[in-house]
């Protein structure tokens, strides 16, 4: 059989192609296919090369519309044993093709031609194209019969002068086809075939030949009348043997000029295609193959058989019928013939048989059916041990992978390519169901595996390592579930083994392992966050919310809510992160030796890394890179080095691979093979890539890491800025965020400012005043616990602590352009630090409390002044020394009513805490505040708490009391007595209530605890809370003085009876200089005086009494047993005190009796106004004001 058969072949004159001498490869198939343009010569050019000897037996031959048809066979063929049944099997004429630079003696390459074409037997014309000849060999003027030059020129030229060549070609065959006929008719010729059996010339066969010699020579005038391009001769010649063949019952040359008819039939009608042609060519050629059946013959059937030439009269109509409408009756006619093969001895025909077959079948459309016979095609190219063949069936095996939906990527057209990345990049990764289920059918898994074993197979045998490597891996990626653990390493190790032969950097269409697809695009960190710039306003950054990386924000105002496709900015220079999931779904270590973005843009550097996946595993890893110019960046895949080659992994196919999978198209999903959770389809953004902008990074100088404050503690931390950016830094503020931003209480904000612009590389450090904030009660609860820094993890992550907001830009550029085009300006970065405080817990309150203690004060001739005794430090009014002080208290001024705060606190931490409290007093009119620390001032050192234990801390409070007493103050009670309506009443009782609590938050700001620990821990306690609660009900008599102050004082002058007092015996000098100067001796006349002192604005009138008492707390001076004699009034006294001013009254005491004698004033205020009545909270108007002083101490010294 042979390749490529139709109804036409028959009128084909076939011409060996031969290179002569050494002729490279790509020159001869360029001259081979200058050849194949000339396959058709019509007869109306070759008349000036024709000349007719003598009468032509071609007596209708068509000179104007006929013509000549050439198969040209490159490199020749092997003569057929059925020349003399089909003349259009012998080879008519040879041309040499010869390149003369390669082949410069022409003489030698005339022998080497003239010993090619005589092995041609049935040549009838040979010519030597010689091409491209020099100087030398165009000037030779030796005569060389059948050689023609083609001088060098351009390739019209040398196509032309072709032409002209294969036109005097054409002539000289058909002279030849003349007398080759004119002979035959006139001297008979015996014309055989491997039919005919080889018996002497006695038997019945030769006899039988005889009878058949005339049908078979007017059969075979025929052919050569088709060759010759004269249907009308052949077809009165076909008839002609038809007739005779019919006759001597020889059905098989009676087929063969069957078919010969039916060829010069389409030769003459050509052009021309109707239903009746094709019904006449049907008919015809069905009989043909009926005759070349009955033409078989038992006997011979193991030496030679007809059912070659049934098989291929088969095929021609299948050929001449090959269109879609016909398609049932092709097929018919393609399974019988592919059911004769079956009988065919020959493994060629069957191999020339299935090719047909496929070919055919592929015409018409049945991809699946075409692929079935090719696989059979290259099956019996397998059934052969050499390395041709496996390369033929590795080449037939790759024309079936598109069937089986196995093709490599190479074998993809470009366009489909494009036009899939268009789609993809419109589509954001989503597919179509039908392309889906056309990449992906699961019913063909085994058939695939046996396709792709079979091209991996025959790959191995034909040394194409590339093709193997891409076999094993398709099958590997595809079909692993399908493969045991034994054959995944087989797999595996063809890949390896495959990748040895290869050279280093090879690349291959097809990926293997493992799987890899896009995990997420990561946040730009804090330092990357990207603002809008509005060069109008001077806070540039404010109203555009950082978008991060992505253009798109749901937080943005004003602007467009189509997220349909998000959009990412990368700047020139700075490394950007991708993460991307590796799956290893095999039984095997997989071992990546490098793995980058495959990014087709060519503005990104990709950095490479290598990963090691166990068995059955999957990673998460971070791919990452740096933008090198502006413009967009297009990220399709990986580039992956595995196996020892490098392919190329596209995120599109494991996204369809994935959407297969969950429509249970695919096989399985590798990634929940491996146990990695399901995730959402992420899609590549739309990325471009903006000009270079500065960059601000930040570390806190000694350590990143938590920041750890006790509550309370004040610390400085030292802020580290670098621009690590290639542009300066010419804008800058810095805000706070987040919560606790009170723990901020200053930022060195002029020091960066001062830093402006700040270069490249520049630094600058700023300090931060931290302060650790209070916690609540859950929190402390977990601070307070022994290991406190095993909670430290939990703090940070509540996101408690305050963040610094940075917000600074480069230079703005060009003002013009910034005019023109708004778009233009550079934006902003937001730069966010973290300050991660870490508060634990130190001191904490247990419980406040206030407490009230009574001293009585010691009669003296210099008491301390009774007028703005609150405004200055114990031991401020009187001259005490050191060791006085210590007393506390004023002997001269007692306390009634001395109220303290007690503060308990507690120590929980592992470390000791020393305690000090301050008090700021304020003085009347236009003084300075002052501070004053009562430990240092009293001369008591600082408490210390250790560990695990308690303390108490008392704060007097005599020092905030009030100059004077002011009706401004009750001003608000007064007008909620009735007198206004109860709309003003509600308002002035909320209003008092307002500036009670201002009072009490004043009060409460002016005491200050603070605590040290160590050398460099210190802080303060927030008692704030404490002491408010604690004086809530106690402020007024706390804050407000008594309308009236009482005193006593010993109005003699000198001392002369002081020598004569007893002195306690504990006392030392310095006590017993003051007390014998302020002490009383019995039996005599004592002159005393007692001191009112008017604390408000208004003048106050009263009656005012003293009485004196025994230490037993009897009435002394009235009674039977009264032991003081006094001259003078001590009762009944009325008198009138101006505003804010002192009135003394004088009297005189005789104690008869020595001992300790207790002086006490009071008064009776006559009308008083409503301040007063508010003051002593009288409900009534007509109930009288009673004030008593406070208890004065009198020590009675017995005379000696």
């Amino acid at each position: 059989m042979e390749p490529d058969v139709s109804i036409e072949t028959s009128c084909m004159i076939r011409i060996a192609v031969l290179p002569i001498g050494d002729v490279p490869s790509t020159l001869l198939r360029d001259y081979h296919s200058m050849l194949l343009r000339h396959c058709t010569i019509p007869l109306s050019t070759i008349s000036s090369f024709y000349t007719e000897h003598q009468k032509s037996p071609f007596a209708h031959q068509p000179w104007e519309t006929g013509s000549l048809r050439f198969k040209f066979v490159l490199g020749g063929a092997p003569p057929s044993p059925w020349e003399d049944f089909q003349p259009h099997r012998k080879i008519l004429g040879v041309i040499g093709i010869c390149h003369c630079p390669s082949s410069p003696d022409l003489d030698l390459v005339i022998d080497q031609f003239n010993a090619a074409w005589r092995g041609y037997s049935s040549v009838l014309v040979q010519r030597c194209f010689a091409f491209s000849p020099g100087d030398s060999q165009l000037e030779d003027t030796k005569k060389r019969e059948n050689l023609v030059l083609f001088p060098p020129s351009d390739r019209s030229a040398q196509e032309l002068h072709l032409q002209t060549m294969m036109q005097d070609i054409s002539a000289s065959l058909l002279m030849e086809f003349e007398k080759w006929v004119l002979q035959a008719e006139s001297a008979g010729t015996i014309l055989k075939t491997p039919l005919d059996s080889q018996a002497t010339l006695s038997s019945e066969e030769v006899i039988k030949a005889k009878k058949r010699r005339l049908a078979r020579a007017q059969k075979t005038i025929g052919d050569y009348c088709l060759l010759a391009g004269s249907p009308v001769d052949a077809n009165a010649h076909y008839s002609t043997a038809l007739e005779l063949a019919r006759l001597t019952a020889d059905y098989f040359w009676y087929a063969g000029a069957l078919e010969g008819s039916v060829c010069a039939l389409l030769v003459d009608r050509m052009g021309q295609k109707d239903i009746a042609i094709e019904d006449e060519v049907r008919y015809r050629y069905n009989s043909v193959i009926v005759h070349y059946r009955k033409s078989f013959i038992q006997e011979n059937a193991q030496r030679v058989s007809p059912l070659t030439f049934e098989l291929e009269a088969t095929l021609k109509l299948a050929r001449f019928l090959c269109r879609r409408e016909l398609a049932k009756e092709v097929a018919e006619l393609l399974t019988s013939a592919a059911d004769g093969a079956k009988s065919l001895i020959d493994a060629s025909d069957k191999l020339i048989l299935f090719v047909e077959i496929a070919r055919l079948f592929g015409t018409l459309g049945y991809q699946r059916k075409a692929a079935f016979f090719s696989r059979q095609v290259a099956q019996l190219y397998l059934q052969q041990e050499n390395r041709f063949a496996a390369i033929s069936a590795m080449q037939v095996l790759a024309m079936t992978t598109k069937a089986y939906r196995v093709q490599s990527r190479t074998s993809i057209s470009k366009q489909s390519l494009s036009d899939e990345t268009e789609t993809g990049h419109v589509d954001s990764g989503k597919m179509h169901h039908q392309s889906v289920v056309s990449l992906f059918e699961s019913q063909w898994s085994t058939l695939q595996m046996v396709v792709l074993r079979e091209i991996l197979l025959s790959a191995v045998r034909a040394g194409d390592p590339l093709a193997a490597w891409s076999a094993a891996a398709r099958l590997l990626r595809s079909y692993y579930p399908l493969i045991t653990p034994a054959g995944q390493n087989g797999l595996a190790r063809a890949l390896t083994n495959s990748a040895e032969r290869l050279p280093s950097g090879t690349r291959c269409a097809d990926p293997a392992l493992p799987f890899i697809r896009l995990y997420s695009f990561p946040l730009h960190p804090s330092q990357m966050d990207i603002v809008k710039r509005n060069p109008a306003r001077e806070d540039w950054w404010a109203g555009s919310a950082p978008s991060g990386p992505f253009i798109y924000t749901p937080f943005s105002k004003g602007e467009s809510n189509d997220n349909s496709k998000q959009e990412l900015i990368w700047i020139v220079g700075e490394p950007v992160q991708v993460f991307v999931e590796l799956a290893n779904p095999c039984g095997f270590d997989l071992s990546v030796d490098s793995i980058y973005l495959s990014v087709q843009s060519g503005n990104f550097d990709a950095f490479p890394l290598s990963v090691d996946l166990p068995p059955n595993s999957s990673q998460v890893i971070t791919l990452s890179g740096i933008p090198t110019s502006i413009g967009p960046v297009v990220i399709q895949g990986c580039t992956v080095h595995c196996f020892g080659v490098i392919t190329e992994h596209r995120f599109k196919d494991v996204d369809n691979l994935l959407l297969g999978a969950a429509q249970g198209l695919v096989l399985s999903d590798p990634f929940r093979c491996c146990g990695s959770p399901r995730l959402r389809s992420v899609s590549v953004p739309s990325i471009s890539v903006i000009p270079p902008l500065p960059l601000l990074v930040s570390h806190v100088v000694g350590g990143d890491g938590a920041i750890i404050l006790y509550e309370g503690e004040i610390r400085d931390v030292w802020i580290n800025l670098a621009n690590a950016g290639t542009v300066p830094i010419e804008q800058v503020h810095i805000s706070l965020s987040g919560k606790n931003q009170d723990s901020v209480i200053s930022i060195a904000y002029e020091n960066l400012k001062s830093a402006l612009p700040l270069k490249p590389g520049a630094e600058v450090t700023i300090p931060v005043t931290l302060k650790g904030w209070r916690l609540f009660l859950g929190e402390s609860d977990t601070a307070a616990g022994k290991n406190a820094f095993g909670s430290m993890g939990r703090t940070l992550k509540d996101g408690s602590s305050p963040s610094l907001l940075i917000h600074y830009a480069g230079p703005l550029g060009d003002a013009q352009d910034i005019e023109t085009n708004k778009s233009s300006v550079p934006p902003g970065r937001r730069l966010i630090v973290p300050l991660q405080i870490c508060v634990l817990q130190g001191l904490s309150f247990v419980k406040a409390r206030l407490l009230s203690m009574e001293i009585p004060a010691h009669v003296g001739e210099s008491p301390s002044s009774l007028a703005n005794m609150d405004s200055k430090p114990f031991g401020e009014a009187v001259g005490y020394s050191k060791i006085d002080r210590l007393v506390k208290i004023d002997p001269f001024r007692g306390s009634w009513g001395l109220r303290f705060l007690e503060l308990e606190l507690s120590n929980p931490t592992d470390v000791v805490f020393d305690i000090s409290v301050s008090v700021q007093l304020e003085k009347s009119g236009n003084e300075v505040n002052l501070s004053v620390d009562c430990a240092a001032e009293y001369g008591y050192p600082k408490t210390r708490i250790d560990r695990d234990h308690f303390a108490r801390v008392l704060i007097p409070l005599e020092h905030f009391k009030l100059p004077f007493l002011d009706g401004s103050i009750f001003s608000k009670d007064l007008q909620s007595d009735g007198s206004t309506a109860g709309r003003n009443s509600n308002f002035s009782e909320r209003n008092t209530k307002a500036e009670l609590n201002a009072s009490i938050k004043n009060l409460t700001s002016r005491i200050k605890v603070q605590w040290q620990s160590g050398r460099n821990s210190s802080g303060e306690l927030n008692c704030k809370d404490a002491i408010q609660a604690a004086l809530q009900s106690s402020v007024m008599d706390v804050l407000l003085p008594d309308p009236l102050t009482f005193g006593f004082r010993l109005a003699r002058n000198g001392s002369e009876n002081a020598a004569k007092l007893d002195l306690p015996k504990e006392s030392d000098t310095s006590i017993q200089h003051i007390a014998s100067k302020n002490s009383v001796i019995a039996h005599d006349m004592t002159p005393f005086e007692v001191l009112v002192r008017n604390n408000t604005k208004e003048t106050i009138k009263m009656n005012l009494s003293v009485t004196c008492r025994d230490v037993a707390g009897a009435n002394s001076i009235e009674g039977a047993k009264a032991t003081v004699i006094w001259a003078g009034v001590l009762s009944g006294i009325t008198m009138e005190v101006p505003p804010l001013e002192e009135t003394k009254h004088g009297f005189s005491l005789y104690f008869l009796v020595p001992g300790e004698y207790t002086l006490v004033a009071a008064a009776v205020i006559d009308d008083a106004n409503d301040v007063l009545r508010a003051r002593a909270k009288s409900e009534s108007s007509d109930e009288p004001i009673f004030c008593r002083g406070p208890p004065f101490h009198v020590h009675v010294n017995g005379t000696a």
